[in-house]
């Protein structure tokens, strides 16, 4: 083949820095916009996105031209500054350091869409810890409960 071709799913989910309900109704909608941009800008498309003030998931198709950690960063860091510029918040905005980066089979994709643009609902009955271990034990990930 001397073509790569791909159909890369992934389930991302990262909070605001110490899990500050910081992402308000008045420009979620334009983060969300700029966030798109930024991973169109990588070859990537954003498929689904949705959150809580305090955190964001996403549904995005992306190309092997960049390993996730570097789209991430990128993502991050340019929604960081880019919130800062706009002087939305009274505060400095940042998200956290980490994230966390699940495969999606195609065969799961429309169950994944629903579930991240439901995240309102899904958080009437569970807390963002209890969402974040049941994201991490269903696709086996191992991890350290103080990082939570």
């Amino acid at each position: 083949m001397s073509n790569t071709d791909s159909n890369l799913l992934a389930h991302i989910v990262f909070r605001t820095k110490n899990s500050m309900p910081l992402i308000k109704n008045n420009f979620k909608n334009q983060l969300y916009d700029y966030i798109g941009g930024s991973i169109r800008g990588e070859e990537g498309v954003l498929l689904s996105i949705g959150g809580m003030p305090d955190h964001l998931h996403m549904l995005i198709k992306y190309q092997p031209v960049l390993p996730i950690s570097d789209l991430m960063r990128k993502v991050k860091a340019g929604s960081s500054k880019w919130l800062n510029e706009q002087n939305f918040l009274a505060t400095r905005f940042s998200w956290q350091s980490g994230y966390g980066v699940f495969s999606v089979s195609e065969s799961k994709f429309e169950a994944v869409k629903k579930y991240i643009v439901s995240q309102k609902e899904q958080h009437s009955r569970k807390f963002f810890k209890e969402e974040l271990i049941e994201l991490l034990e269903a696709h086996g990930v191992e991890y350290d409960e103080q990082y939570l």
